[in-house]
């Protein structure tokens, strides 16, 4: 049996993780910090979703700040592979917090890396670096592949790439399996509510049925390649069971701006939204909802724009090719984005009106 040690595994990307590699008969360890509330929402939810076995899954206290823990917990699990998904992941506060997102993302990673050459596992241990398309910044070169170079334009950015070339480092001074997945923005209903398009969804639940009024954002401008989180942990797999470690990017190559995720939301609840004006003057009407079930009244103001949700650098457009992924590791994304934006809306919908339900992803 093989055995998976996933940091950040109460997160979006670690509850899916730990469920495919426990489909997969893996003994699966998850890094969790220490808390006062309960942090294990995700992963319960999918372990009654999906008859998760949860005698193979076991949760350990720890933090990526704490070398000497580390060590001692790796020595102790003798990981096969090593998936480190965790990090202060959120962009726009990293410029609030650039010290703990350089030491959570950059130096943690050194951590883990430098554990398991510490510990001898350079043979045994394989090595997952969970890397960011926000290391392209505001490139000059669309789409943008592993040879794209990068423009990091916020502390997060930077610290990810910190992490990116000492995952690199390691696998060519100690010949550790290192690969960084360079992930595009990928998405579900286990999304956090601080995340643009969790806050979309949820929001526009919370419109439909009349618990909120108006949907507040930032740069309506920009855009993402949103994928789907269950294809993208896949592919985070795959990369640990090549014959030679290497660094992927991962995404759709389709590139939808956040107006148009919030049309395609509010059109999952019957609601057709045209916009008015521009930059932070711009704002978004109902036009109709005549065969929606959650009626809303023609011209209702519904969107807005407030300048506190723009970052103090802002990247306008970021859109992946994944060539070099489908060529070698056989992955392709398997669900649309329209499929994406339904089951988050769904979600929100069943969530609100049923909090206490467990099984809200049926």
């Amino acid at each position: 049996m093989k055995k998976a040690f996933i940091t950040g595994i109460t997160g979006q990307d670690g509850a899916y993780l730990a469920l495919l590699l426990l489909d997969k008969g893996y003994e699966v360890h998850g890094l969790k910090r220490r808390s006062s509330a309960i942090n294990t929402s995700r992963i319960e939810l999918l372990s009654i979703h999906k008859n998760l076995p949860n005698e193979r899954l076991i949760m350990h206290f720890g933090d990526l700040s704490d070398a000497g823990n580390l060590i001692q917990l790796i020595r102790q699990i003798q990981p096969d592979e090593i998936y480190n998904l965790a990090a202060m992941s959120h962009v726009q506060v990293s410029f609030e917090q650039p010290a703990y997102t350089a030491e959570i993302n950059g130096i943690g990673t050194l951590h883990l890396l430098d554990a398991i050459k510490t510990l001898g596992f350079e043979g045994k241990t394989r090595f997952y670096q969970a890397s960011t398309s926000e290391l392209f910044g505001n490139s000059y070169l669309s789409p943008q592949s592993e040879i794209t170079p990068f423009l990091p334009a916020s502390p997060y950015a930077i610290s990810k790439l910190f992490a990116y070339w000492t995952t690199i480092n390691y696998r060519n001074a100690y010949h550790i399996f290192g690969c960084n997945g360079i992930l595009f923005n990928h998405e579900s209903p286990l999304r956090g509510e601080h995340f643009v398009t969790r806050k979309i969804t949820r929001s526009v639940a919370r419109i439909a049925l009349g618990l909120q009024q108006t949907l507040v954002l930032g740069n309506l401008n920009a855009q993402r390649d949103w994928g789907h989180a269950q294809d993208y942990v896949k592919a985070m797999w795959l990369m640990l069971q090549q014959n030679n470690p290497s660094d992927y990017v991962i995404a759709t190559g389709i590139s939808t701006s956040v107006r148009e995720f919030v049309k395609k939301s509010f059109h999952i609840i019957g609601v057709k939204l045209y916009f008015e004006g521009s930059g932070l003057e711009e704002k978004g009407y109902c036009l109709s909802s005549e065969n929606s079930q959650y009626p809303i009244k023609k011209n209702k103001l519904l969107v807005t724009v407030d300048p506190q949700y723009f970052r103090p650098t802002d990247i306008k457009k970021l859109v992946g090719d994944a060539s070099k992924a489908k060529d070698f590791l056989q992955w392709f994304p398997q669900i649309t984005l329209d499929f994406l934006i339904r089951e988050m809306v769904e979600a929100d919908l069943n969530l609100i009106q049923k909090p206490h339900k467990t099984d809200y992803l049926t």
